[in-house]
């Protein structure tokens, strides 16, 4: 009888691990893909970086290798602008994913604020960090890529590799998706889950892919 009792109480707490795990990390049992739906993956006509792969399977790639390294969340200045530990924030899932694809997010955020300092609340221009910060991307993106659907339920219109910019917060859209076909999100938010079925969670401002330029 008491072995039972253990082994009810164990069965108890593994449901009740797994329900709070589902809900708080997005956690399905089941993962689907752009086949799933019918959905034609996206592939770049562009290789910035001529490895062979295409930019936008690049940024995806990148995204993933990035996070696999499990970055701990912590915001920190480097004065080679990019992180050179084992630390990183949201933005540095997107940073590192364009430069391994041959962009440098750095640079070009750079140019673009001192091209339109009017159109940026920053006192001091510092290249090291503007980058890492989600309200300049905001502004960078909305200058430089046409924007794209920011209803998850639109799901046909994402594709792995897209950059999602939400108000404090950023990621690369993944590949696999969740029963209703919304794509997970590739991101940091220091809960040591990188790649998240949560989408439909956050109050998404910006959808945008590289070749897609205005």
């Amino acid at each position: 009888m008491k072995k039972k009792t253990i082994a009810l109480i164990s069965i108890l707490i593994t449901i009740v691990f797994i329900t709070i795990y589902y809900f708080t990390n997005g956690f399905d049992f089941i993962k689907y893909y752009d086949s799933d739906f019918d959905i034609v993956t996206y592939h770049s006509n562009n290789d910035k970086d001529n490895d062979g792969i295409d930019d936008q399977t690049d940024i995806l790639i990148s995204a993933l290798n990035y996070v696999n390294t499990e970055p701990e969340y912590k915001s920190k200045y480097y004065a080679s602008g990019y992180p050179d530990d084992e630390y990183g924030v949201c933005t540095d899932v997107l940073a590192f994913a364009m430069l391994n694809s041959g962009y440098n997010l750095q640079e070009m955020v750079n140019e673009d604020i001192i091209n339109h300092p009017e159109e940026y609340d920053i006192d001091i221009i510092d290249k090291n960090i503007d980058f890492r910060r989600v309200k300049n991307l905001i502004v960078f993106f909305q200058n430089n890529y046409q924007p794209l659907t920011i209803d998850e339920n639109d799901y046909t219109k994402w594709q792995a590799g897209d950059i999602v910019v939400i108000k404090k917060h950023v990621g690369i859209v993944s590949d696999i998706r969740n029963k209703d076909g919304i794509p997970y999100l590739i991101h940091n938010n220091g809960n040591g889950n990188y790649v998240q079925n949560i989408m439909n969670r956050y109050n998404i401002v910006g959808h945008y892919r590289l070749d897609l330029t205005i």
